[in-house]
């Protein structure tokens, strides 16, 4: 599991260009209006060989009767809980405002790590005037660009110095794998586990949100046996209106990180929303095992075709990781959820697969010789050997004469073949280009 770094401050100083230049993307919305942010980003980043996740908060406004600031607020009071590293970001041109004072108020309790970074310094004047924020008593503070990321390198190595060392995972003989049950508030999460396991171990109302923390439960029936993780439902971050359950989508996306295959619940009834796509590119960027169940299939009304039709328009929604496994279930009726627990052990199997070097090339060249990489520039790709890497989750590499003449269609087409070939539903794969 990754430490989690919380990115703090008022608005409009600059914490979403922060994020995306740690996260190399631009994920999160950048606006000179302040208080754009109004949810947490997630993202991950790494520097220096150690990986982190990021967590851009929204700006914290204190005594301010805008509801969206009052819960601007709480969000950065939990984030401050719920991380192992704050960067509690300032605005050089600004100077020491009142609400800098109360977070800094804040942070002066906290005992975990913070770092202050003073944003938009970009000349030698401005250097001279971030001094003042000596008096934030925060002790040294670091001066960057994150538009231009000046000063982001030397801020980063401070990072990764103070970050806590996480327990080394103890290696056990047989570790049990781990199936992180997730989905979004009221889709029937727990219903499903306590179908599973034959009691009623989990509380189970009509009230979204009443699992707060990911449980673990140990399943050992009908031949399977790995842990089970129930997670408090991760919504729509504008609807995160309870303290707890902010804890409770943080704690989801641990879980997401911590598992090896992901069960991804939504309600048959209302559809494949936003929020359970939401979910589905989170592991799937964790590189996770994916099975999609789609619950309360009972209550739906049933035509001609209507199970083929809902899986097209869930497959269309996650082009191109379409490769995945999706089963109609009922928790209540009790129908094919041992199905759904065959298909996870699959997809566990599927993800841990090791290709023979020797066979994978046999395979693979006369595919590539017979499709090449289109020329570009007049410049003919050769790809002459490939292997899979030596890692937990599916990875291979193809050596090229010309690799950043590979671009991404042919690295889809690699892709396509493998899984006609090779058996890795429900599992993302990564295809590396490199020169041999």
């Amino acid at each position: 599991m990754n430490n989690i770094v919380a990115i703090v401050g008022r608005p409009n100083v600059g914490k979403s260009t922060l994020f995306n230049r740690l996260i190399q993307r631009r994920d999160a919305i950048v606006d000179s209006v302040s208080g754009v942010t109004r949810d947490r980003n997630y993202g991950k980043s790494e520097w220096n060989g150690k990986e982190f996740s990021v967590i851009d908060t929204g700006g914290y406004i204190k005594g301010s009767d805008d509801i969206f600031e009052g819960e601007i607020r709480k969000q950065v009071e939990l984030a401050i809980d719920e991380c192992d590293a704050i960067i509690f970001m300032v605005d050089v041109e600004e100077g020491i405002t009142p609400m800098d004072d109360e977070v800094a108020k804040l942070l002066r309790k906290v005992t975990k790590p913070v770092i202050l970074a003073v944003n938009k310094v970009d000349n030698s004047k401005r250097m001279t005037d971030a001094l003042e924020f000596y008096n934030l008593g925060l002790g040294e503070y670091f001066t960057i660009g994150a538009m231009n990321g000046s000063g982001t390198g030397e801020l980063l190595d401070k990072l990764v110095e103070v970050l806590p060392e996480l327990p080394e995972a103890v290696e056990d003989e047989n570790p049990l794998p781990r199936f992180a049950v997730v989905g979004r508030p009221n889709a029937g999460k727990s219903s499903i586990i306590n179908a599973l396991i034959g009691e009623d171990r989990f509380v189970v109302t009509d009230i979204a949100g009443t699992t707060r923390d990911a449980i673990d439960t140990t399943y050992n029936r009908f031949g399977f046996e790995f842990n089970l993780v129930d997670t408090a439902g991760i919504r729509r971050k504008a609807k995160v209106k309870e303290d707890l359950e902010f804890y409770s989508v943080m704690r989801s996306v641990r879980a997401i990180e911590h598992s090896d295959v992901c069960i991804l619940v939504i309600d048959a009834t209302r559809g494949f929303e936003g929020q359970d796509q939401s979910i589905f590119w989170l592991a799937e960027k964790n590189r996770k095992g994916i099975v999609i169940l789609v619950n309360k299939w009972d209550l739906v009304e049933k035509e001609t075709m209507t199970a083929r039709d809902y899986e097209r328009k869930i497959r269309e929604q996650i082009q191109p990781f379409t490769d995945v496994p999706i089963l109609f279930v009922s928790a209540t009726e009790k129908q094919r959820l041992l199905k759904g627990l065959e298909t996870a052990v699959e997809v566990f199997e599927n993800r841990k697969q090791k290709i023979s070097t020797s066979k994978f090339n046999d395979l693979m060249l006369p595919i590539i010789e017979n499709q090449p990489p289109p020329a570009l520039k007049g410049k003919y790709v050769k790809i002459k050997y490939c292997m899979q890497l030596p890692t937990p989750v599916p990875q291979f590499v193809f050596f090229a004469n010309l690799p950043q003449y590979v671009k991404d269609p042919y690295k889809r087409f690699l892709e396509n073949k493998l899984r006609e070939n090779y058996n890795f539903s429900g599992v993302p794969i990564d295809i590396y280009i490199r020169e041999k």
